[in-house]
């Protein structure tokens, strides 16, 4: 469709005493540019014809004016209503179709995207000429968009040159698409040739604009198609309505004494600007989220969409987003992950504006900053936090409340009876917090007794309140003086509320799984009450699936409290112990490879972590040893090592502390460390660790012992990574010896330790001694264990990985793609052992020269891995990035080889350290990639610190060493 000229309309601004030029975009609703209709709440239109006849309007957007076109011209945009009795819309008008041009190349002919607007230049008074012309034009490439929303079009003919009045808020076309407003108006002749336009764009990204003018997605117009094409549907093709959103019920619909602040933030949201972003801070419970839920509901309908995003966390932020893909997909979301779910979110936002994000209780900027940087041109953003700190422009400072605010919400609370003297006097010592006010307003209406007999009750446990400040001058302090009124009040009517309120003050503050404390409740039903007489308090916000405590709330219920029987030390410590016992029963088993355990222990694991950095590690129990040791293996598969470390260093110090330094569940956790040092490349502290607890479970078990021979295989891995293969080897070969005796040929840990054996001759480069190992190992997995067994399936892998060290490609790659199809089918697409198995059959597709089939293979398995959430950092993640960045290399696409290894490279040397294999590796291939680029200068240079750091690792005569200084050696001759 182009321009339909029934569409075009005069305006008449009885007050500027301006005619300009208009467009129907809606049966009754047109488009103009804002300073035709500046200063008139009653304006008159009318159509072309020769009869047509002036007819009532009125503004409908922008409500409120900007201050400053001159300085805002991106503003001048605006929507009338026809309101007058008479109006008829054209019949049949095929609907209008907007677009965007994205500021990059214009596809077209000669690199310019014509364009039209049809407005009335000679029309400057009510009733002069009413001479209608079509402006034609251009947009040049790249030059078309301005960074501030505007669209300039350069003019190449128009019916009446030179005079341009009344020809501003002509609609602006190009492709049939409706992209911008005309906003040049001159009063007098004007030569030049420019024509300036406000981008459609721009304007939906201002609030109110799409509510009041309907659905529009914007279409591309700088694409490669021609006239008229059939429009192509996209992945965010799904509209909603006006009004759609996710916002919790108000706490309270009692909201006093921010008036004032409210004015500021809704004059900051509603600034001429496309993209606003505004915090809020202040001291946790003085009401940030109340103010922003109450702008929200409040100003919900001048949005396409308002979206609420718990923040405390980047999971949250990230669920969030993801939650607002499967409201607007349902159920074609349930193949994706979270992290894939939350960036079609924000490719959705993108490309429909006018929205508000809130983004509630922010932890860190940064983490907030990560996804409103993506969305800098469509929408608003609202961040509440604690921090004041970090954020773009000047956050908003959200005090307590003053004297008269803090006695209105309490009596509005408690009803009209109190003295007014009481209730001031208790506003003072609650510190003017609303949460504080909150708790004890719904205290004293619930029980029945006055605002006296509440300060009673708090002069009579003041030394009891923790860190109790003279005159509540610290509200943080102040909320803890009403914690122990309310416990005794919710322990008269049921113990077992105040119990899950201790409990969860040790997990994370929010998404707490209301499911965690069934076993504390005889019924669903039964824990529902709970929950809701805990509400009933505001001592937690209640969800449907879970539940938040306020973070000083929590702070109270750990800290002990003399006299207090909620509070007292041995209470404390049993709440702690029945949060370790709840979040056990619910942590899925062996996290290092229960794949299908791995969402929940995602969800469970802030709770995990809160609940270890809340707690003091020379009070680890025997639980939280257990606890400890599973997070570290989790994370071990997850990462990062770092914390995995941690945890398992943690584990370490609490077993030695409970059991002695002999004890097995002591030489168990020293074990984990030692692994997950090995894996970290920190082999220095890796081997003496595993050297000490072999020799002591030698010393404890012997040396038959299977834990002795687990410890043996363990030590002979980490010699073999280390290049140390002849101790490996022997180390191996009696430990084999060992199982076999007191196993038995087929015992799982005896295959286990055949196919290590096997593969360390493999490394060695004893193909002879490593295939027949391999055979039987298989045999034995197929005989005892089944062929679609998942160890099966690992040891036919390994089997025809060694046929490739073999050079025997014709068996290898065979063998290799029925591995990958057997994991895809026993063990699914996400499996370790399936990504293994792809990552193997892409090396050997690289080895035979069939790049088209390895590059493809590389890219998948890196994706699937990233999907799974380790992070860009994770060690698996880093050799799948180094192994497609050398494919890229071999196929001649340096463009992407060299970028993607030297950032794996920084990566590899910032998680793992220079020592690490891998690391070493990736620097020699960056050397080759170097030189293949004719860089030699960096590639001798690179290769001169990949054969320094290999001697000094691993010493002079390691294969890996001997490999860098024969590189190193040709390209030293290549430059000469």
């Amino acid at each position: 469709m182009a321009v339909d000229v029934r569409r075009v309309v005069e305006i008449w601004n009885p007050v500027g005493k301006c005619s300009g030029t208009g467009y129907l975009v809606a049966d009754d609703i047109v488009l103009t540019a804002l300073h035709n209709v500046l200063g008139c709440g009653v304006l008159e239109v009318r159509g072309l014809g020769s009869d047509s006849k002036w007819l009532a309007a009125e503004v409908l957007w922008p409500l409120t004016e900007p201050s400053d076109l001159e300085r805002e011209p991106q503003a001048d945009g605006a929507l009338v209503r026809i309101t007058d009795a008479g109006w008829l819309p054209p019949a049949g008008a095929a609907p209008v179709r907007w677009g965007r041009i994205d500021g990059g190349p214009v596809v077209a002919d000669e690199g310019r995207l014509a364009c039209v607007a049809v407005g009335f230049p000679r029309s400057e008074v009510r009733d002069g000429i009413r001479d209608t012309k079509e402006i034609r034009g251009h947009i040049e490439r790249l030059t078309g968009l301005k960074s501030s929303g505007l669209i300039t079009a350069y003019v190449d003919q128009v019916a009446v040159p030179g005079v341009w009045a009344g020809a501003s808020g002509a609609a602006l076309f190009a492709r049939g698409r409706l992209i911008g407003v005309v906003t040049t108006d001159r009063r007098r002749d004007y030569d030049g040739d420019q024509l300036t336009a406000v981008s459609v764009v721009g304007l939906a990204a201002r609030p109110g604009f799409v509510a009041a003018v309907g659905e529009l997605v914007p279409e591309d117009v700088t694409a490669a198609d021609r006239e008229e094409p059939p429009r192509t549907t996209t992945a965010y093709d799904v509209e909603v309505l006006p009004g759609v959103n996710n916002l919790p019920e108000l706490p309270s619909p009692i909201f006093v004494g921010r008036a004032e602040v409210m004015a500021e933030l809704e004059r900051a949201l509603s600034a001429e600007s496309q993209t606003i972003t505004q915090t809020v801070h202040g001291l946790g419970g003085v009401g940030k989220t109340t103010l922003a839920l109450h702008y929200a509901h409040n100003h919900g309908k001048a949005y396409r969409l308002v979206w609420w995003i718990r923040s405390d966390t980047p999971e949250l932020i990230e669920g969030g987003f993801a939650a607002l893909t499967i409201r607007l997909q349902g159920g074609a979301v349930s193949g994706l992950t979270t992290t894939q779910a939350a960036e079609w979110a924000v490719g959705w936002l993108q490309t429909h504006p006018g929205w508000l994000l809130v983004f509630d209780n922010a932890e860190k900027p940064e983490q907030v900053h990560a996804w409103t940087g993506q969305l800098r041109a469509a929408g608003r953003h609202l961040i509440t936090s604690r921090y004041q700190r970090g954020w773009v422009g000047a956050p908003i400072a959200l005090p307590v409340l003053d004297d008269e605010a803090s006695l209105d919400l309490l009596s509005r609370l408690v009803g009209d009876g109190e003295e007014e003297d009481e209730a001031r006097a208790l506003a003072d010592d609650l510190g003017h917090l609303p949460l504080a006010l909150e708790q004890a307003g719904a205290f004293i209406g619930q029980r029945g007794i006055t605002a006296a007999e509440y300060r009673a009750h708090l002069r009579r446990y003041p030394e009891r309140a923790t860190d109790t400040a003279p005159g509540g001058s610290d509200p943080a302090r102040t909320v803890a003086r009403i914690w122990r009124i309310t416990l005794d009040a919710l322990q008269e009517q049921d113990a077992r509320a105040v119990d899950i309120l201790r409990i969860a003050a040790w997990y994370a503050p929010t998404g707490i799984p209301r499911d965690l404390f069934a076993p504390l409740a005889e019924d669903p039903m039964d824990l529902a009450q709970l929950l809701g007489l805990l509400a009933d308090y505001n001592m937690i916000t209640l969800d449907r699936a879970e539940f938040g405590v306020h973070r000083l709330v929590q702070t109270v219920a750990r800290t002990p409290a003399v006299g207090d029987p909620h509070r007292d030390g041995g209470s404390i410590r049993t709440a702690r112990d029945l949060a370790v016992e709840l979040m056990l029963a619910e942590l899925p088993p062996s996290p290092a490879l229960n794949v299908a355990g791995w969402p929940t222990w995602r969800a469970l694991l802030p709770h995990v972590e809160a609940l270890l950095d809340v707690s003091d590690p020379a009070e680890d129990s025997a639980e939280m040893l257990l606890m400890l040791k599973q997070a570290g293996g989790f994370l071990k598969q997850q990462g990062p090592l770092s914390q995995t470390i941690h945890y398992f260093g943690r584990s370490l110090a609490a077993a030695i502390r409970l059991f002695g330094e002999d004890h097995p569940d002591t030489l168990t956790s020293q074990g984990s460390l030692a692994v997950a040092y090995q894996e970290a490349g920190d082999l220095g502290r890796a081997i003496p660790l595993l050297e000490r607890t072999l020799e002591t479970r030698v010393r404890k078990l012997g040396e038959e012992h299977p834990d002795t021979l687990t410890s043996k295989n363990n030590l002979a891995s980490a010699y073999q990574e280390a290049g140390d293969l002849g101790r490996a080897i022997l180390l191996y070969e009696g430990t084999l010896e060992g199982r076999v005796r007191e196993l038995g040929e087929d015992h799982p840990l005896t295959l286990v330790l055949r196919g290590n054996l096997a593969g360390a001759y493999a490394v060695a480069g004893d193909v002879g001694k490593a295939l027949p190992l391999f055979e039987q190992n298989l045999e034995g997995h197929v005989r005892v264990m089944g062929d679609d067994h998942p160890h099966t399936l690992v040891s036919r892998g390994n089997l025809a990985y060694a046929y490739m060290a073999a050079g025997d490609l014709s068996r290898a790659i065979p063998l290799m793609e029925r591995v990958m199809a057997d994991c895809l089918r026993v063990l699914g697409k996400d499996h370790p052992d399936t990504l293994a198995s792809q990552n193997n059959l892409a090396n050997a597709y690289q080895t035979v020269g069939a790049l088209g089939n390895a590059i493809p293979l590389f890219e998948r398995t890196l994706e699937a891995r990233l999907g799974m959430g380790v992070g860009q950092d994770h060690s698996d993640v880093l050799v799948l990035r180094g192994n497609l960045g050398m494919a890229y290399k071999e196929a001649g696409d340096l463009g992407r080889a060299i970028p993607l290894m030297e950032q794996t490279l920084s990566s590899c040397l910032r998680v793992l350290g220079e020592r690490h294999r891998n690391t070493l590796i990736l620097r020699g291939n960056l050397a080759a990639a170097y030189m293949s680029a004719g860089d030699t200068v960096r590639g001798i240079e690179t290769f001169g610190q990949a054969l320094a750091e290999c001697s000094r690792v691993l010493g002079d005569n390691h294969e890996l060493t001997e490999s860098m200084r024969r590189q190193l050696s040709i390209a030293c001759k290549a430059q000469a």
